[in-house]
């Protein structure tokens, strides 16, 4: 079976249980998936299928990934995804995939590429309190001294200082699938994932669950 799918998040909601609790949820687009390569561990070192989603025209392709498609049938995708499969015999080329893979109750991770915050201080960026705001303080939201005396005498890799925050790949593990629409291929996923409103989402099977 294989781990995942590639969905779209298009942003939050909530949704109350039969108790009266009011439950935050991020609600993700599954279209169904088409496997467009497989991958063996005889010719590749490794078991998985690579998958396609959201259709597109051919012309937006450069002329290797045009063939590529073709290969797969014909129709080409914005989005291509690796997932890893125990049986990848069990599959066909063109075959579909969809959210059927899932079910509610479900813990699964979520993959995406964070909301990018530009060049940003420590406050922002590592949540640092910041100095005082009165008694003459001119120390307000830099982050202060860095240095380490006389030895070792350097700033320590890994310093939490400004510098880019967000637009980095980011997974959230151990999410809750809280109900699945099929009629729409929805799911509604506990709590929040990484990503503004439409962007692309990879949905995992968990490997480990709490």
């Amino acid at each position: 079976m294989i781990r995942g799918v590639i969905g779209i998040k298009r942003g939050m909601s909530g949704i109350f249980t039969a108790d009266g609790k009011y439950i935050p949820v991020t609600v993700v687009e599954v279209d169904p998936c088409v496997v467009t390569q497989i991958k063996r561990k005889a010719t590749d070192g490794y078991d998985a299928l690579q998958i396609g989603s959201g259709a597109a025209e051919a012309k937006r392709f450069t002329k290797p990934l045009q063939g590529h498609f073709r290969k797969a049938g014909g129709n080409c995708y914005r989005t291509l995804k690796e997932f890893s499969v125990t049986d990848p015999d069990s599959y066909q080329v063109g075959q579909s995939v969809s959210i059927e893979l899932f079910k509610i109750g479900e813990r699964v991770e979520v993959s995406g590429k964070s909301k990018g915050r530009g060049y940003s201080g420590v406050i922002k960026r590592h949540g640092f309190h910041g100095g005082k705001d009165t008694h003459g303080s001119h120390s307000h939201r830099v982050p202060g001294s860095i240095g380490c005396s006389a030895w070792p005498a350097k700033v320590i890799k890994g310093k939490k200082l400004p510098g880019q925050y967000g637009n980095d790949r980011k997974t959230i593990r151990n999410l809750e699938i809280v109900d699945i629409r099929d009629g729409d291929n929805l799911i509604l996923l506990k709590g929040a994932v990484p990503g503004s409103t439409n962007a692309v989402v990879e949905i995992k099977k968990a490997l480990y669950e709490k």
